[in-house]
């Protein structure tokens, strides 16, 4: 076993440790990590935003190209440092309002594209004899059926006197289907995450495993 001296591995290695302090409960180290990573995160993301948002998109071109209408933007940006004072915090709700308006703007006809017409698109092209291969035509009918069922769910599923068989159940199996399918990708992400650091506390630190 070759236990590792550099300084920035041991560094590492303390911090990993007192993350995984809090699995015994909450102590002070595990709180100096908590504080210490959103700390270091909030000042990292301060610098990109500034080298890479604020400098090129408004400071060159306000006062080195002399765009003036980028005042607009720039007073916006300072209204928002109103909610400091509680006189004029209401001056706050003028950029929350401009952000809210053009994110909607610009996320819905997006999201209405993606998650609805192409949705409509790929159901309504189940047609045999459009696919090449079978496991393509399997492919368009799962997803048809999916569709299909999980509509007949929210809408129909509830209602009394209506006769629709097998397919509001249908419908739920394939909810069921698709949250376990969400759920299991989570959990392993995390796992990704925590097999990499006890690789990094028993490889680069303690040199137990190679």
């Amino acid at each position: 076993m070759h236990i590792s001296t550099s300084l920035w591995t041991w560094l590492a290695a303390a911090l990993t440790i007192g993350v995984f302090s809090f699995l015994y409960k909450d102590n002070p180290f595990y709180r100096f990590v908590e504080s210490l990573f959103v700390g270091v995160s909030a000042g990292y993301s301060v610098v990109i935003i500034t080298a890479n948002s604020f400098i090129p998109n408004l400071w060159n071109p306000l006062f080195k190209d002399g765009n003036w209408p980028y005042l607009v933007p720039m007073i916006l940006g300072l209204f928002y440092f109103a909610m400091l004072s509680k006189r004029f915090a209401y001056l706050t709700r003028i950029p929350f309002a401009f952000m809210i308006g053009g994110g909607a703007g610009l996320a819905l006809p997006l999201a209405f594209q993606t998650n609805v017409i192409e949705q409509v698109k790929s159901t309504f092209l189940f047609n045999p004899g459009y696919y090449k291969s079978l496991g393509a035509f399997i492919d368009a009918a799962i997803i048809f059926i999916g569709v299909v069922s999980i509509l007949l769910y929210f809408y129909f599923g509830r209602k009394r006197g209506t006769k629709l068989g097998l397919m509001p159940r249908i419908g739920v199996i394939f909810l069921m289907i698709g949250f376990g399918a969400s759920f299991g990708y989570t959990v392993m992400a995390r796992l990704a995450l925590l097999i990499g650091r006890i690789s990094f506390l028993l490889g680069d630190w303690l040199g137990i495993i190679r």
